[in-house]
């Protein structure tokens, strides 16, 4: 989704979608997927709002893999009310900022040499309305300013997640995206084609869940015949891929309208919603459809 002229093959968001649905479904579901989509959207508000300047040094090294970036917008106080945010960045002069605060669940953070981050310029109690007052930079993760600590999941052992803390730590003002107070929308523009790739991935899984549950349907024989000749079985799956099949399809159009410049928000918030909802409904189809077998390995 990179521009041409940076070294990217400035395809859309839709060819992306595709891409990470068939990551997922290929039975990586999000562990796979999860440690591909961050470099796909993540660098979306650059590419929109960054300046010339900014993307002609930004951009290429990204694409071409010398460096990895992270995203930090998550707070632990604030957790989704991102307007709530509260780490903070002071003008220091004309070239710098000082940014204090905290973030946490900041995927890849152990690996990456920049971060794109979110932070608060003007006080909520100063903003004239929630939505201003929140500035994006991209930067350098200097860890002697910056303490990096991976918290230890359950799973999706494949992207490390963390919290950072940073008190005083100095980012040159060249580093900001777009105009001081107008992050929020430059980081929506990210968050919306996140939204839509973690969709099609979601759609990815259910169709893997419903093909591994088809495939022993066929195979398992009781009383002298499949149990996939019983409409019992049949009919749930039958739904279950109807349901699937309709999210895709909304999924492609949520992208279709991201790549033609449209605002998708509540495009991206449905499909996101739809295929949470009908993905989980795919795999829990599946996994009664195999009986006690669902919860084998094998």
């Amino acid at each position: 989704m990179m521009p041409a002229q940076y070294g990217g093959s400035e395809l859309g968001l839709s060819e992306a979608t595709v891409m990470m649905q068939t990551i997922a479904e290929a039975g990586g579901g999000y562990t796979a997927s999860s440690s591909v989509h961050m470099n796909i959207f993540g660098l979306a508000p650059v590419v929109k709002y960054g300046s010339d300047e900014q993307k002609q040094r930004f951009l290429p090294p990204l694409i071409a893999g010398d460096e990895k970036a992270c995203f930090a917008v998550t707070e632990p106080n604030t957790g989704l009310d991102t307007l709530k945010l509260q780490s903070l960045a002071t003008r220091d002069g004309p070239d710098h900022y000082v940014l204090k605060g905290s973030k946490i669940w900041t995927s890849t953070a152990q690996v990456a040499e920049r971060i794109l981050i979110l932070v608060r310029t003007t006080p909520l109690d100063h903003a004239t309305k929630p939505t201003q007052g929140l500035t994006l930079f991209y930067t350098d993760l200097d860890r002697a300013q910056v303490s990096v600590t991976e918290i230890h999941k359950m799973g999706r052992a494949a992207v490390d997640s963390n919290s950072l803390h940073f008190e005083d730590w100095r980012v040159p003002a060249a580093h900001r995206i777009g105009a001081e107070g107008a992050g929020f929308k430059c980081i929506l523009h990210g968050m919306n084609a996140e939204r839509i790739l973690l969709a099609g991935e979601a759609v990815g899984i259910g169709f893997a869940a419903l093909r591994h549950a088809a495939r022993y349907a066929r195979e398992r024989v009781v009383f002298g015949a499949p149990i996939g000749a019983n409409q019992g079985v049949q009919h749930p799956l039958a739904k279950a891929w109807c349901a699937l099949e309709s999210t895709r399809l909304m999924v492609m159009r949520a992208a279709g309208m991201w790549d033609e410049g449209c605002e998708t928000g509540e495009y991206a918030n449905a499909v996101k919603y739809l295929a949470g909802e009908n993905a989980f409904g795919a795999c829990e189809t599946a996994l009664c459809c195999m009986g006690g077998m669902g919860y084998a390995k094998e």
